[in-house]
């Protein structure tokens, strides 16, 4: 099982459980989670139906995207796994924990790359999996590739040069 955000870093995730799931010969379950604007139910700003339809449609839309760019990356890797995939309204920690059936499932999670500003502002799923989940967690780190790429974004944003030297 496998948690995806539709982030270039959800998709290496993705390649590494599918790389898990023919090793041990095991089903692919693809889970992304949503949330709508305004928190739940109980909430002051809770949403109406349609705005949640719409929520709904558009994490079903991104889970497809996803499914479909790893489907384009496949015939290079042959994984040999075919994913099925799962929408949750929930928290991604909450949802991924949930989604375990047994004991002996695997959960891959990324670590992302997470600074002082994220950490103080979102709770890091990772953790949140390996402290709830009742199998084993693989928390796969993130590229150095999307370091560097991401390193080339924060300096082009500030107009600097690409090369620091």
């Amino acid at each position: 099982m496998v948690g995806t955000n539709g982030s270039l870093g959800s998709l290496t995730v993705l390649h590494e459980a599918a790389a898990q799931a023919r090793t041990r010969g095991a089903e692919l379950l693809v889970v992304l989670a949503w949330q709508p604007p305004g928190g739940g139910p109980g909430s002051r700003t809770a949403c109406g139906p349609a705005v949640l339809a719409d929520c709904r449609n558009a994490a079903a839309e991104l889970l497809r995207e996803v499914l479909g760019a790893f489907e384009e990356g496949r015939p290079r890797l042959r994984t040999g796994v075919t994913p099925v995939g799962q929408t949750v309204r929930s928290t991604p920690g909450v949802a991924l924990v949930d989604a375990v059936r047994d004991s002996g499932d695997l959960l891959v999670v990324g670590t992302g790359s997470r600074g002082p500003l994220l950490r103080a502002l979102r709770p890091s799923v990772v953790r949140y999996c390996v402290a709830h989940a009742p199998c084993p967690v693989l928390a796969v780190p993130p590229s150095p590739l999307q370091a560097d790429l991401d390193t080339l974004h924060r300096r082009g944003a500030r107009r600097l040069p690409s090369d620091a030297r």
